[in-house]
């Protein structure tokens, strides 16, 4: 009995090797399906490859990259991406709290606001920017419709066939469709306040406006910054949008860089130029992402 049970402590003992080989397909197929990709993506961004000359791949380094940053176009679609990206977010972050706000407080019918405002976010991007494409609609469009009715414009206007409106047009689709989103996190953060906080602050005398900024604003900080995070992400890489609603148009007043490298990597077939593209995103991205991960961390949120 004692060496069958000694036998059984043996078994027990962890083993690496195993571990490793049965895991090793999991590992295997995702090197396949992330790491080749990105890879790939990069080692295109090095050479000159377009597919109207599949043979003629050659090898430019940083040339991709310094013709793109000498290039006037490339500019004002980061122009272009910066005011959506400022436009998107802050308005995003600003209306998705306000909204957990509310849905955080007891009323009637709470339950069922709560479940009305995911749908925007529960709708594809596609489908969201088909449903603006028709309220912006410039002849039988409903935003047009009740303008007109309340006296605000006095006939139709082609909301999205003008440059000043476009942009704007494009931020209030992707503010619609992610509002809730951010509303889930934020309601989320304020339901985990302890209400003691507030009972003492009403003991102190402190107002509405006080207690938010002093009890409920810092709470949510944490929330804030990765909300932020996320949206940025979004933002930065936003083309579904552009895609249905304006088309980069009219002219290049909605050119936002994902809309670049779409045009350049499948319109050109530039596929050497349009990964390049892709990879200024990612670096974007990844150098905001960090930022605000170094705020997290100097804040001491995300070591506890």
């Amino acid at each position: 009995m004692a060496a069958r049970a000694r036998g059984w402590r043996t078994s027990d003992q962890p083993q690496p090797l195993l571990a490793f080989v049965l895991n090793s397909p999991a590992i295997l197929l995702l090197l396949v399906m992330v790491l080749y990709p990105i890879l790939y993506s990069a080692w295109l961004s090095l050479h000159q490859y377009n597919l109207r000359r599949p043979r003629a791949v050659e090898f430019i380094g940083l040339g991709n990259y310094i013709e793109i940053f000498s290039t006037p176009q490339f500019w004002n679609a980061a122009r272009i991406t910066l005011v959506f990206s400022i436009g998107s977010i802050g308005t995003t972050v600003l209306l998705g709290t306000l909204l957990a706000l509310l849905l955080n407080e007891r009323f009637p019918g709470r339950s069922v606001l709560r479940a009305i405002a995911l749908i925007p976010w529960a709708i594809p991007p596609v489908v969201n920017g088909l449903v603006w494409q028709w309220l912006f609609e410039g002849q039988n469009g409903l935003i047009n419709h009740i303008l007109l009715s309340v006296g605000v414009i006095d006939s139709y206007q082609a909301w999205l066939a003008h440059p000043t409106t476009a942009l704007p047009a494009l931020v209030i689709a992707q503010v619609w469709n992610h509002v809730p989103f951010v509303a889930i996190v934020m309601l989320a953060a304020l339901q985990t306040i302890p209400g003691e906080l507030y009972d003492a602050a009403r003991v102190d005398g402190a107002n509405v406006f006080q207690r938010f900024w002093y009890v409920t604003f810092p709470w949510l900080s944490h929330s804030l910054l990765l909300v932020l995070i996320t949206q940025t992400m979004v933002a930065l890489r936003t083309f579904d949008i552009v895609y249905v609603l304006t088309g980069g148009g009219p002219g290049d007043s909605t050119t936002v860089i994902a809309w670049l490298t779409y045009v350049t990597t499948f319109s050109f077939t530039d596929f050497g130029k349009g990964n390049a593209y892709a990879y200024i995103i990612a670096l974007v991205t990844m150098t905001l992402s960090i930022f605000y991960i170094r705020m997290l961390w100097k804040r001491g949120d995300m070591s506890k």
